[in-house]
């Protein structure tokens, strides 16, 4: 990790800690093109030494998984209700990772500190990973995911009349595009708001931030170029809202919560996004972390700025979703 004053002290050491954790694993390969060979020993590597950070957090009166049926396949889904009284609001929660790895698992925690803190129930989708699956596969399916809470989401003890759609990184790209991809239909589901934490808005990787951060910061040039080509292979489908929801009419979006890592090679296109949502008449709060690193929020309980994040965006999510 290159050495930056800016960078927060507790980020520092969650880093530190994280490289000492990691340091006698194998190196993770990106195989080119992206689609050569499966992903899952990869997945392994990347994954498992971070499941740990999702212990600890606040108890749920209720956590299950579901299988639901989702365009065509059985979808592993993750359930989370603070309190046992139906119905609750729900947040619908992409979890990020590049569209390539991240799990349920990795992001238990974040999921159920949101339900702690709004009051809410928390519903993951354990949607289809690229390579494997390329755009619009993951899109479709937590489109999928969306329309069936509209429908079926009193028999999960939620209330289809206050949704909210949110994610991290990859996740935050997909809750963005599917809000612009539902307002589109002739009977859109109506979302009560959306929350992003620095969010992968636009395919671009040449902005202020990648050239300043591009090297040294955790996430890289380098992988964020790899994960495009993995999720996104062709460059003309690239210029689609519906992967670079910058490029959408943001107008129809419903009122937004965004966080931005200061010291991320997405912070350029953050700041983008939320100047575009102002300038369209989006009802916008936004707070940029001093300090902090892209994926922060995976050190809650280690890193102040995570857990002031999700106290933050627990109170916006109460206000939204009444």
């Amino acid at each position: 990790m290159t050495h930056d004053p800016r960078l927060d002290p507790e980020m520092a050491a969650f880093t530190a800690m994280m490289a000492e954790r990691t340091a006698g694993l194998p190196p993770i390969l990106f195989p080119s093109p992206p689609r050569s060979a499966p992903f899952d020993a990869q997945r392994r590597l990347n994954d498992g030494p971070q499941e740990f950070l999702a212990e600890g957090g606040p108890a749920m009166a209720e956590s299950r998984d579901l299988w639901l049926p989702i365009r065509g396949r059985r979808m592993l889904l993750r359930l989370h209700r603070p309190r046992t009284d139906a119905p609750l609001p729900v947040l619908i929660y992409f979890h990020g990772g590049g569209w390539v790895w991240g799990s349920l698992d990795t992001h238990d925690r974040i999921m159920r500190s949101y339900a702690a803190a709004a009051g809410c129930a928390v519903l993951g989708p354990d949607y289809a990973l690229s390579p494997e699956a390329v755009f619009p596969q993951a899109l479709e399916e937590c489109a999928a995911v969306l329309r069936h809470v509209a429908r079926e989401g009193a028999a999960l003890g939620l209330d289809p009349a206050r949704i909210a759609l949110g994610g991290d990184s990859a996740g935050a790209n997909l809750a963005a595009a599917v809000a612009l991809l539902e307002a589109g239909q002739p009977r859109p589901t109506p979302l009560r708001g959306l929350l992003l934490n620095y969010g992968v808005f636009d395919h671009v990787l040449d902005t202020p931030s990648y050239r300043e951060f591009g090297e040294g910061y955790g996430l890289t040039l380098e992988k964020m170029r790899f994960y495009w080509d993995a999720y996104c292979p062709d460059p003309v489908a690239r210029l689609s809202p519906l992967a670079s929801p910058i490029r959408g009419d943001l107008s129809v979006l419903p009122p937004t919560l965004l966080h931005i890592a200061e010291l991320d090679v997405l912070a350029s296109e953050n700041f983008a996004f939320a100047e575009r949502l102002r300038h369209a008449g989006v009802a916008l709060e936004m707070q940029a972390f001093p300090g902090t690193l892209h994926g922060f929020l995976r050190a809650l309980g280690r890193v102040g700025a995570a857990d002031r994040a999700v106290a933050a965006a627990g109170e916006w999510l109460a206000a939204r979703l009444g």
